[in-house]
């Protein structure tokens, strides 16, 4: 797919902005257009009527990895056992960003799909929780908790999100290694995937990456999936409970609000420990 339309509501433009600003584009703002985002492969344009232009070698990438569009290609069916890695958080204002890595062979596998493992977004925080404790009785596996105000100090010296993902994904592996002989891990795909191979330390660099749009079709990937959000879900119960407010998920207008009532009730210092600052949310308020 080469071009992609589709309206748009005007109230979301800042999101849909932010997307394409974690994928590095430049903007310009032409005439009837609310902006428009380029990159190689990309070039995205928002019309002050709410309409979406997609148009690219790089739109089935972009629609995978942000509009959830379900694009038909076929999947390559790696061979296990294999390591997964996932991430939740990284469309949150509020909460912390979690990283995992699940290592797999082909009987645990099959044993996961059996008990209904999947994409971590097709499944209620409830079935979530419940498999988590299934992965961590029959896996080997890591997480990397980074909670707001350590997320914050790291994106100041990463200076870019995809380059922090990558620091993450590279460490879970490293860990993973650590107690299994593996070949082979497989993540979605970074924005340049250079970034994640750059990242990987020597022992790292001896098995072979995988990176493509709806790794989470993978079950040792969507496995990490549910592994990263139950810890994601898990925290955001906790800062909820710590700081007797209900901190809502995603990056909506009911956030915005939650973080105006969090400053009054605290303080705008207080709020870097709750939420990531790059957001454009935390600018406005």
């Amino acid at each position: 797919m080469n071009t992609y339309t589709k309206k748009y509501n005007i109230a979301d433009i800042d999101i849909l902005k932010r997307i394409f600003e974690e994928e590095n584009c430049t903007f310009s703002k032409p005439q009837y257009m609310f902006f428009q985002a380029r990159k190689q492969g990309l070039t995205a344009s928002f019309y002050t009527s709410g309409k979406m232009v997609l148009q690219g070698s790089k739109v089935d990438e972009i629609l995978a990895k942000y509009f959830e569009v379900e694009i038909e290609e076929k999947q390559e069916i790696l061979d296990y056992p294999h390591i997964g890695v996932d991430e939740s958080g990284k469309g949150d204002f509020f909460g912390p960003l979690v990283i995992a890595g699940v290592y797999l062979d082909k009987k645990n596998a099959e044993d996961l799909q059996k008990q209904g493992v999947m994409d971590s977004k097709k499944l209620s925080d409830k079935q979530i929780l419940i498999l988590e404790s299934k992965i961590k009785e029959v896996a080997k596996y890591n997480v990397i908790l980074i909670n707001p105000a350590k997320y914050n100090e790291l994106y100041v010296s990463f200076k870019n999100l995809n380059k922090l993902l990558a620091w993450g994904h590279a460490s879970v592996i490293e860990n993973i290694l650590k107690e299994t002989e593996c070949k082979l891990a497989l993540c979605d795909q970074f924005a340049d995937e250079k970034v994640i191979l750059n990242a990987l330390k020597e022992k790292g660099r001896q098995i072979k990456v995988i990176q493509k749009t709806k790794a989470e079709e993978d079950t040792a990937v969507a496995c990490a999936s549910i592994l990263a959000r139950a810890e994601f879900v898990k925290r955001m119960e906790k800062l909820s409970k710590d700081y007797e407010i209900n901190l809502p998920k995603g990056a909506s207008g009911l956030v915005k609000k939650t973080a105006q009532n969090f400053i009054q009730k605290y303080s705008k210092e207080e709020l870097r420990h709750v939420s990531k600052t790059h957001f454009k949310t935390y600018q406005e308020i």
